[in-house]
């Protein structure tokens, strides 16, 4: 099958179906997993993916579908089209599609290249998927064999070079972090006249979140829950919405206010904000809320909460594994440094005047690494346009 485009004239187009193997996964029987090893490694979907191999969490005695090493898995659920490559015999589940070419690296570059264009494709109202036939009939570049290993070397050479580049921006990014600590360690080791309070002590109101799971709705009231937060900040574009009846329910014991602090004790614990003006939030699963009283500062507060000092506390008592979580009988007798209010008001002028910095370094850093994974998508994007190498 020939296209009349950019495209070189002497590449050939096939079906995918046509050209790969292609197997969609089935769920085996729900009695046949197991996290003990019986069995072929059982991957459902995306969740268990990783950088380039996923990662193993369960088992099948049981399987109904099988993928081989050097298999290409794509994710055909919510999310569409992320993939990654089968490192080992394994039982795929319906979230997967497993695509079997001899040339196993240039299908997964190319399904990289396309896997917004997939992710259109996809359909469904409650789980986005794409079906095994649309998936079959997606239109494939079949240069020479000897041109596709060209293409993959030269993608990997390039690539090679773009994630030394980005190593060394996460590797800023973590020296950024250690700095922060220093200069927060720094502030509170120098606090002139300190006493120690409790949390308890610190505060007229401690209020843990509503010990069930908020029924979320597509608009109205934000939900402030673990995965919407880092220190210092709510990530909007990720809070999920409660309805009025939900919202007046999870501010029934107190309502957040302007100044208050919130505090994850579940999940990414420590992670410390202050409620931002002019927002109606509830809490969500895993959140705690602290009211201060008039002698302590919310910043200052804050600040202290992300400091070693206060971690060194939590961290020998956090309890699980699977769902790490601090009793609330231990947070509130948790110590802090407390100095009169000027001089909170002057450690806070400090430490920001310093961390402005950081921020933004990390902006850049952050834009940095976003243009890089805009270069990688370019990189693909010519590879399979045939003008990556020199034909």
């Amino acid at each position: 099958m020939k296209l009349r485009c950019k495209y070189p004239s002497d590449w050939d187009w096939k079906k995918l179906g046509d050209a790969c193997a292609i197997i969609m996964g089935q769920s085996p029987p729900s009695t046949s997993y197991n996290t003990d090893g019986v069995g072929l490694p059982f991957f459902q979907g995306k969740a268990e993916f990783a950088e380039l191999h996923p990662k193993v969490e369960k088992w099948c005695d049981a399987p109904n579908k099988i993928a081989l090493p050097n298999d290409i898995l794509l994710s055909v659920r919510a999310p569409v089209g992320t993939t990654n490559i089968a490192n080992q015999k394994c039982c795929i589940g319906r979230g997967l599609a497993a695509i079997r070419y001899d040339n196993y690296k240039y299908v997964f570059y190319f399904l990289r290249s396309i896997q917004q264009e997939l992710d259109n494709k996809g359909t469904g109202t409650t789980f986005r998927a794409i079906s095994g036939k649309t998936l079959r009939e997606t239109l494939f570049p079949l240069p020479s064999k000897e041109t596709q290993q060209q293409i993959v070397s030269k993608i990997e050479e390039l690539f090679s070079e773009l994630d030394k580049g980005i190593e060394e921006l996460k590797t800023a990014q973590q020296q950024l972090k250690v700095y922060r600590q220093s200069v927060l360690k720094w502030a509170f080791n120098n606090v002139a006249q300190k006493e120690y309070l409790t949390i308890e002590e610190c505060c007229t109101h401690i209020v843990d979140c509503l010990h069930s799971t908020a029924k979320f709705s597509p608009t109205g009231f934000y939900c402030v829950d673990t995965t919407c937060i880092e220190n210092g900040k709510i990530i909007f574009e990720k809070v999920r919405y409660v309805d009025e009846q939900t919202y007046t329910e999870r501010i029934s014991r107190l309502k957040p206010v302007q100044g208050d602090i919130l505090f994850a004790r579940e999940g990414t614990v420590g992670t410390t904000l202050i409620v931002p003006p002019n927002v109606n939030l509830c809490l969500g699963q895993r959140m705690m809320m602290f009211r201060l009283k008039g002698n302590v500062d919310s910043k200052y507060l804050m600040y202290f909460l992300q400091s070693t000092l206060f971690k060194t506390q939590y961290l020998p008592l956090i309890m699980g594994t699977t769902a790490p979580h601090l009793n609330i009988r231990d947070i509130k007798r948790f110590e802090v440094i407390v100095c009169p209010i000027d001089e909170q008001q002057q450690i806070i002028k400090e430490i920001e005047s310093r961390l402005s910095v950081c921020d933004k370094i990390e902006e850049t850093i952050i834009y940095s690494l976003k243009q890089a994974e805009a270069l990688r998508q370019s990189i693909l994007k010519k590879a399979f346009e045939g003008k990556l190498i020199s034909l």
